[in-house]
């Protein structure tokens, strides 16, 4: 029993009070009790009292009682019963109660405890502590219903007393008199009553009977009573919390507290939010595993948080969690309550998850069903940070895992995540070891679609959070920094330094954490070394210099790496100490103490003297000198360096150019050199002499300076050539800075001749020494990379006279490279001097012995290149083929072995050239120069206008092809390999890395009207070819290199394009506008003016633009290009179906077609092939019914092909050949497995007709299977039954998974239906069967690794089979028996036989079981069961057979 204690006395103003309150009350009230009559009463209430024990007190005194409580009723009881005058007598002692408790001071005496009565030397009887008088008298049940009528009664009359002195408020205590009764008399009146009560006392009074109702009520009364504070909590917001806690503490029966709980989630908008955690912990509470989903779904669509916080309190509440300040937190009292508010309602879902499992399940699935972006809420990322918080794995992973789905989606986005920290970060701080845990996990994701969003979790934490939240987050990324895997190490740099701009102060706390990763620099690249630096330096060398502590430090490690004689340590030293020079001489901000803004005089000293110190370290070796130009010159091209700084450094530069690398040419260049000096490829006007660069002279020096070792004379300074590009870009860039952008002083660089000697001398590099051609080749890679550097510089030049300049010296390039590539044909194993001076040169090295030196030539796609014509502009290292197998067939058998012997790729060699810029692409902006515009003497007819020749388009494209690759394709971050083999592919695209996929998807967008004019001219050139060959594409008037490079060009174009289209950051919401911008170039090109288009109009005439192309592909491969393009542009509008149609009838288009090469001969080889399985795969991924097109090519094509002569093709099908089947057969055998998966399983609830179409469906499905598994009989090649095999299982493996059920459904329904399938079905299994007795013959373990997992699945499917049949009621049908080994041509395999049946082999054909009710004999041969009248299907494995034979009808 839950009894109250003794509570103190009144205070005897407040008493006064009360008397004339209550007396007046009862007077107003019931004035026909009043008279005389009491004494008598009184002393029948007083006299039975005394008798039985208790003495009644006046005044503050407790009553107090000699006995014990029950003795105390029991003897009531006897004396009411006993009394002659029963039962009136109940009703004088009752009149005598109410009389008595008319004194609110004796009435108050009544409802508190009795006190034990000591008599004189007893110690006191009964226990210590006894109930109150009135409490003992409801335990009496004949006057039980009166006494709780007159509690009920007298209770108005204090309802708005307040509490007393002592905190006793009557109306609870009364309340409490009728909590936990042993027996209640009439449990239903008193429920009316109470309820009655509730519907007119003060809200106080109310909350207290209402949160009381469970204890003072019986069960029977439960449900009724639940239904009435339903409908109450309907009307009355203010009693939620009171009637939740009754409701959730009475026994209700399902479908009421459904019921229930659905009223309570309607009122929840209109909940108060301090009342929020109690509403939701209630729904919670009461949910079964059946309705869990369900609930949770609405919770989940009801909770508004986001209108939980009013946009004032917002920032307040921020300043309140950062200050942590008693005069902040007093200032937002509103921010405050609703974040702990939430606070409460997050905890009640926490609890609720952790103890029930099926609840933590449903907020998954809630929040995975959501599939809309806006309909994502705060409450969903709050809900999943509780998820991984609580301890059961399940629920970790499970949040991990749905947030990291949702996340690639894009469905929740860092908008959300920023309103949560913004509106909620005191609520987020409690889960923060969550938020840290789940930015780790995504940030070490190898997939690049959420790595960002790990990088918002830890930015967001570190603004938001307080101190140790922030180390904490500094420590996380500098752990990512130091793992050295490519991905996690670039975005957790990101980071840092994002948040080293954001919140200088606060990180140079942390600055002694950051300054750790100086230690782990041997995993980081340039890029990354770079960026390390530069954070570095902000914090100790920046304006504000917060981070000043680590200065020494920094010093110390760049001095220590600059003296260091290991290549790769000085080159950091270098990257490190130019950074250095960025922060301290940074353009400084105008201080109110120095107006100009000017270097402080220190500042100015240390930056020179940490500039001399880099020079001086690195004169020794070329590469670090060549390093050290070139991070100056990226420092000078993005940093915002002091005008004192720059100036220094152009004055030195300009200087020190001319003096090494620039002569004045005379009338003779002397000096011992091994071939004659000749200058070249001038192109200034006039007969005077001017300046050239004198490549071949400093060239032979240095070679010799080697041959001495003079590297220990350090009288001279030593010139070396692979100074001169980086020198250069040093100096054009200082010069751009310096005088905005134009480059007078140094354009005679541009057309000025170089010094070289004459190239014939290539024609016969058979008599030339080893040391003679490896000299030819590194003065060629010298010159090469001194013209690219040139046309960095010069390509943005807006006159026509530097731009034809430009053009020519990109000519230039494009011959030299033919020369060099029969230059190295000649010189195996030669390795060129280094171009890329950030990255291992060791790692390039390896790259170029790894290079197929004495190959035909190859570029990156594999295509063969021709010598050089007599035209630059028609021959160039460029040229692509589609075919590599292939020669000229007009071209005599010396010119065959020639070109083969000369053909040696420049892809291997790519590393060893300067880098060109993303400006250099501006040069595509000149027209295209066809033949039609030369005149016989090859020159163009038109001076004035700049034009492209189709060998330089090549040759820009394919560069910007492989730039776009490198930074808009987002490889996945993977894990470093134990062992570095290859090169790093990042070499030679330092410069590209500086600048952000964005940018360069920006710069693609403005190059498309360019890209789209090639496009077409490409397009009109192959239409005017065919129109004049009369739509031949071998025709008399076709030249064959010309043909060959406007196919480069072409199929280049639409590569370029597909790979901008491609780029991941178009689905991101920010590209949004830059993708429309993209497709609206297309669309203009067909419809014009499309600005005011949807995106979904610029996808479908983009599309239409791009279709037209088709009729124009010179080759397979370009064609393949194209597909892909258009299924790319297709998936960016919101309808990818609306062009499956056109695109797979495009592909069949082209898989229809005959592809000839410009010399007449047959597209073959390698690279074909795997064009036509892609284009294959396109098509029929496409195509609207898979297993129609597969049994069309199978049953029409391939039939062709098997009655053609041996080198004919298929007549409906010309790409399919023999030489091509394998290609057909693999992606028809991998389209037909993944069609059937796609079939949806069978279910019992599905009716006859859609049995019927699954039924349908799988039958052509395994009538396509058959078709292909019985070609092995024809196409017996090893490739060829190793796909069957492998695709076989796997076949078999869905129809167990997927056809199965669907069988034992519809066998009775559809008897004959499933009989044939299974008949058809058999055929194909029994093949494969064959095809693993032919596999164990040969023993070739390429067939063999297949066998057993398909003969697993093979006996898997006898037993399945025999199940369906056991469902069916059709076991008797089914029997085992054993299968013989055959091979492919259906022969029985002997060898096992022979060795003895007596032997056991599990493999084969022992297993022997037998049915009970067979119909058939178990010794009855194959040939003779399947003669047996009854219709039936054999099913085998490797040793079983069933047949099915249906006799149940």
């Amino acid at each position: 029993m839950m009894r109250k204690k003794r509570r103190p006395c009144l205070d005897k103003g407040e008493e006064a009070a009360t008397t004339t309150k209550a007396k007046k009350s009862r007077s107003n009230g019931r004035q026909t009790k009043e008279p005389a009559p009491a004494e008598t009463n009184e002393s029948v209430f007083s006299v039975f009292l005394r008798e039985a024990g208790v003495t009644l007190k006046q005044g503050g005194t407790s009553n107090e009682i000699a006995v014990d409580q029950v003795v105390f009723q029991k003897r009531i009881q006897k004396q009411l019963q006993k009394s002659p005058r029963y039962p009136g007598i109940v009703q004088e002692f009752t009149t005598g109660l109410e009389s008595h408790i008319e004194d609110p001071e004796l009435f108050r005496n009544c409802l508190l405890p009795c006190v034990p009565r000591l008599s004189d030397g007893d110690s006191c009887c009964g226990s210590s502590f006894q109930e109150s008088l009135l409490r003992m008298l409801l335990g009496i049940e004949m006057l039980q219903t009166f006494i709780i009528n007159t509690l009920l009664e007298k209770l108005p009359e204090f309802m708005f007393d307040g509490t007393g002195d002592g905190g006793l408020s009557i109306p609870h205590t009364i309340i409490n008199q009728l909590k936990w009764l042993d027996r209640v008399v009439d449990s239903k009146e008193l429920a009316v009553k109470l309820m009655e009560l509730v519907s007119v006392a003060a809200v106080e009074v109310q909350r207290d009977i209402i949160t009381s109702l469970p204890e003072i009520l019986e069960d029977s009364q439960h449900n009724d009573i639940a239904r009435e504070l339903n409908s109450l909590l309907q009307e009355n917001t203010q009693l939620t919390v009171p009637i939740l806690d009754a409701l959730s503490s009475l026994n209700l029966s399902y479908s009421l507290l459904t019921e229930v709980r659905g009223a309570v989630m309607t009122t929840l908008a209109a909940v108060q939010l301090e009342d929020l955690p109690v509403v939701v912990k209630f729904i919670l509470h009461s949910v079964s595993a059946s309705d869990a989903y369900e609930v949770v779904c609405n919770l989940r669509k009801k909770l508004e948080l986001e209108q939980c916080v009013l946009p004032p309190v917002l920032q307040a509440s921020q300043s309140r969690m950062k200050s942590r300040g008693s005069a902040a937190s007093a200032s937002t009292p509103a921010a405050s309550s609703s974040q702990d508010s939430v606070a409460l309602m997050l905890d009640g879902i926490k609890s609720a998850v952790r103890f029930q499992k099926m609840i933590s399940e449903a907020w998954l699935k809630a929040i995975e069903s959501v599939d809309e972006e806006e309909d994502h809420k705060v409450i969903d990322l709050l809900v999943l940070f509780i998820l991984h918080s609580t301890n059961a794995n399940q629920s970790r992973r499970g949040a991990e895992r749905v947030l990291k789905v949702k996340v690639r989606a894009g469905l929740i986005q860092d908008t959300l995540l920023q309103r949560t920290f913004r509106d909620y970060a005191q609520v987020m701080r409690g889960y923060f070891p969550s938020i840290l845990a789940l930015a780790q996990s995504l940030l070490r994701s190898p997939d690049p679609c959420v790595v960002p969003f790990g990088g918002h979790m830890y930015r967001h934490s570190f603004i938001a959070f307080d101190s140790y939240c922030q180390q904490e987050v500094v420590g996380s990324l500098v752990t990512h920094v130091c793992s050295g895997v490519g991905g996690e190490v670039d975005m957790a740099l990101e980071l840092l330094c994002g948040l080293v701009t954001e919140k200088p102060s606060e990180m140079a706390l942390y600055a002694v954490f950051v300054k750790g990763i100086l230690d782990y620099m041997d995993n980081l690249t340039p890029q990354q070394i770079r960026r390390l630096f530069h954070l570095l330096s902000r914090l100790a060398f920046g304006q504000q210099q917060q981070g000043c502590h680590i200065q020494d430090d920094m010093h110390i490690v760049i001095r220590k790496q600059l003296s260091s004689t290991v290549p790769k340590y000085k080159r950091i030293g270098i990257i490190g100490a130019v950074m250095i020079v960025g922060s301290m001489g940074a353009i400084r901000p105008k201080v109110k103490e120095s107006q100009t803004g000017s270097l402080p005089q220190e500042t100015f000293r240390q930056v020179t003297a940490l500039l001399e110190l880099v020079k001086s370290s690195s004169e020794s070796s070329p590469e670090a000198a060549a390093l050290y130009y070139d991070e100056l010159a990226n420092l000078v091209l993005s940093s915002a360096l002091h005008p004192q700084v720059q100036q220094m450094i152009g004055n030195s530069v300009l200087n020190e150019f001319q003096e090494d690398f620039v002569v004045d040419l005379g009338p003779e260049i002397s000096g011992p050199f091994h071939f004659t000096p000749r200058v070249m490829y001038n192109l200034e006007d006039g007969e005077t002499p001017g300046i050239a660069i004198n490549l071949l002279p400093i060239l032979a020096r240095d070679m010799q300076n080697k041959g001495e070792h003079s590297q220990t004379k350090k009288a001279h300074k030593r010139v070396s050539l692979l100074c001169l590009s980086p020198f250069f870009r040093l100096l054009r860039l200082c010069e751009e800075k310096q005088n905005q952008g134009d480059l007078d002083e140094i354009d005679g660089l541009l057309g000025c001749p170089l010094i070289l000697t004459d190239m014939d001398v290539l024609e016969k590099t058979e008599s030339l020494s080893k040391a003679e051609r490896e000299f030819l080749c590194t003065l060629l890679f010298h010159t090469i990379n001194w013209l690219r550097e040139v046309i960095n510089a010069f390509c943005r030049q807006k006159e026509t006279e530097m731009k034809m300049k430009v053009m020519t010296r990109l000519q230039n390039i494009t011959y030299l490279q033919t020369l060099l590539e029969r230059a190295l044909a000649g010189t195996p194993g030669y390795v060129p001097p280094v171009a890329n001076f950030d990255g291992e040169c060791t790692d390039v090295v390896l790259l170029s012995a790894a290079a197929p030196v004495n190959k035909a030539k190859k570029d990156g796609t594999g295509k063969k290149r021709k010598a050089p014509g007599r035209n630059s502009s028609e021959s160039s290292s460029q040229l692509e083929e589609p075919n590599e197998d292939k020669t000229q067939q007009e071209q005599p058998e010396k010119e065959k072995e020639k070109e083969i012997r000369q053909g040696v790729s420049l892809v291997s060699y790519r590393p060893f050239f300067r880098e060109l810029d993303m400006e250099v692409f501006s040069v595509l902006q000149c027209g295209l120069l066809s033949r039609s515009l030369l005149d016989s003497e090859l020159h163009t007819k038109v001076q004035e206008e700049v034009l492209l020749g189709p060998a330089e388009l090549v040759f820009l494209l394919e560069d910007m092809l492989r730039k776009l690759e490198f930074s808009l394709t987002a490889a996945p971050a993977k894990r470093p390999p134990f062992f570095k083999g290859r090169a790093d592919k990042s070499v030679g695209f330092s410069h590209l890395q500086q600048k952000s996929s964005k940018d360069i998807a920006s710069y693609c967008v403005q190059l498309l009207p360019t890209l789209c004019s090639h496009l077409e001219n490409c397009h009109n050139h192959f239409q005017t070819l065919l129109s004049e060959n009369n739509g031949v594409v071998d025709g008399p008037a076709t030249d064959v290199q010309e043909h060959q490079l406007m196919s480069s060009g072409y199929q280049l174009l639409l590569q370029v394009l597909n790979t901008t289209f491609s780029w991941s950051g178009f689905s991101q919401p920010g590209h949004r506008s830059l993708l429309k911008k993209a497709l609206g170039v297309l669309a203009e090109r067909l419809k014009g003016g499309g600005s005011e288009l949807t995106l979904e109009q610029l996808v479908k005439h983009s599309f239409e633009y791009l279709v037209n192309f088709g009729s124009t592909m010179p080759s397979l491969s370009t064609a393949l290009c194209l597909s892909q393009l258009l299924s790319t542009v297709s998936e960016k509008g919101g309808n990818p179906a609306a062009y499956r149609e056109q695109t797979a009838s495009l592909a069949k288009r082209f898989l229809s077609q005959d592809w000839v090469t410009a010399s007449g001969e047959k597209e073959r080889g390698n690279k074909f092939n795997e064009a036509l399985h892609t284009l294959l795969r396109i098509y029929l991924e496409h195509v609207d019914d898979v297993l129609k097109a597969v049994e069309e090519i199978a049953g029409e094509g391939i039939t062709e092909l098997l009655n053609a002569s041996k080198d004919e093709r298929s007549a409906s099908w010309p790409t399919l050949n023999r030489q091509t089947f394998l290609v057909f057969y693999k992606v028809l055998m991998s389209e037909l497995e993944k069609a059937i998966r796609k079939i949806p399983a069978g279910k019992v609830s599905d009716n006859s007709e859609a049995q019927r179409e699954k039924l349908l469906t799988w039958n052509l499905a395994v009538r396509d299977f058959h078709i292909l598994v019985n070609l092995v009989k024809v196409f017996d090649s090893r490739p060829v039954l190793i796909a069957c095999l492998k695709y076989g299982r796997l076949f078999l493996e869905s129809f167990l998974k997927l056809g199965m059920p669907l069988l034992d459904n519809s066998f009775k329904r559809h008897m004959e239906d499933v009989q044939s399938l299974l008949k058809t079905f058999q055929l194909s299994t029994r093949q494969l069967h064959h095809m693993c007795g032919h596999s164990k013959i040969h023993q070739d373990t390429s067939l063999t690794n297949h066998v057993p997992a398909l003969k697993k699945c093979l006996e898997q499917f006898v037993y399945r089979v025999k199940a369906m049949l056991t469902l069916n009621n059709c076991q008797e049908a089914f029997w085992i028996g054993n299968l013989k080994n055959r091979n492919l041509k259906g022969e029985e395999i002997l060898s096992q036989r022979s060795q003895g049946s007596d032997e056991e082999d599990d493999d084969d054909d022992d297993d022997e079981e037998e049915q009970q009710c067979s119909p058939l004999p178990q010794d009855q041969s194959e040939d003779e069961a399947q003669e047996t009248d009854s219709t039936k299907v054999n099913r085998e494995d490797d040793v079983d057979q069933d047949d099915i034979t249906d006799d149940s009808d």
